[in-house]
């Protein structure tokens, strides 16, 4: 049981599949500038990543070695399609809001890198804990992300109202910039550089370093 606690708890922050291997950003950067569509992509995600991993694994043993990668994203489409499908009759607004992104989870490195490095090498249960694990710890990224861009960009979380702006006769004046894409790209950096500053042990050594002034 601590092995699979393990699997569940080390994506959030000791192995995040962002702010550490900097895996799916596209969707980090892009469907951010609200909570609810951060959300929904997280909940979107991390439902992909967990059927997909259990399937994967429950057929591992069957799948010939040659053509592995087509199964899985063959496997990986489908379920996005599903997904897909259920926002479109279920949440057409936000499927709308979402654009492509959904679709695009059939290319995302999280879901194909977890089944060809873990799903094809583990049982399906400590596949599902990594999987959900990986899950959490990408949305969590994209639920902090969202939320700063929203609350900073907006005064809503949620398209309710949290600051009062000056137009409304508060003090809060929205920032254009965090409805932007770089706004995203700030925020997912500065969370990577206080991980990294707070976990020494996930701070890259340094290629090159700059020679002492006697050693010139």
């Amino acid at each position: 049981m601590t092995g699979l606690l393990d699997r569940l708890t080390r994506p959030l922050v000791a192995e995040n599949p962002v702010t550490l291997q900097i895996l799916g950003i596209c969707s980090a950067l892009a469907v951010t500038t609200t909570l609810a569509t951060a959300f929904t992509m997280a909940a979107a995600m991390t439902a992909v990543l967990c059927l997909s991993g259990v399937i994967i694994s429950t057929i591992r043993n069957h799948i010939p070695h040659a053509v592995r990668l087509i199964v899985q994203i063959t496997i990986v489409a489908s379920l996005v399609i599903l997904i897909d499908g259920l926002l479109r009759a279920y949440a057409f607004e936000m499927s709308k809001r979402l654009s492509v992104f959904v679709g695009l989870i059939v290319t995302n490195c999280v879901v194909l890198g977890r089944a060809e490095a873990f799903a094809m090498k583990h049982p399906p249960l400590p596949t599902l804990f990594d999987a959900l694990g990986n899950g959490l710890g990408y949305s969590m990224i994209l639920i902090i992300v969202g939320t700063l861009r929203e609350l900073l960009g907006a005064g809503t979380l949620l398209g309710r109202p949290i600051l009062l702006t000056v137009a409304e006769g508060g003090w809060f004046e929205p920032l254009a910039l965090m409805q932007r894409a770089p706004a995203a790209f700030f925020i997912l950096g500065l969370l990577i550089w206080a991980i990294r500053t707070l976990r020494a042990d996930q701070a890259e050594t340094p290629e090159f370093r700059v020679a002492a002034e006697e050693e010139r």
